[in-house]
């Protein structure tokens, strides 16, 4: 089974992130206040960044490493697919 280390873009532009082997049904859920909390309090959520791993200890150490992050590395890697780039606004 593949397993995807998403982020989803919440209504107010929060960023979740999470794991899921099938992520349109996961972010379905989630929409209908069927999954996190966090995408409950915060509004619907779309998925703007996805990544693929064979098992889900790698899925999960990555989310988890990803969550530590701050926004601006989270933001370049969804726009770069490389967290270390610097944005100039």
């Amino acid at each position: 089974m593949r397993w995807n280390l998403y982020i989803a873009r919440c209504n107010d532009n929060t960023l979740y992130t999470g794991v899921s082997s099938d992520t349109e049904k996961r972010i379905s859920r989630h929409n209908k206040g069927l999954g996190a909390q966090w995408i409950k309090q915060h509004g619907r959520a779309e998925i703007v960044y996805t990544e693929q791993y064979d098992d889900y200890p790698k899925a999960h150490r990555r989310e988890l490493q990803i969550k530590k992050w701050s926004r601006i590395k989270k933001e370049n890697l969804i726009k770069y697919k490389h967290p270390t780039k610097l944005t100039f606004n």
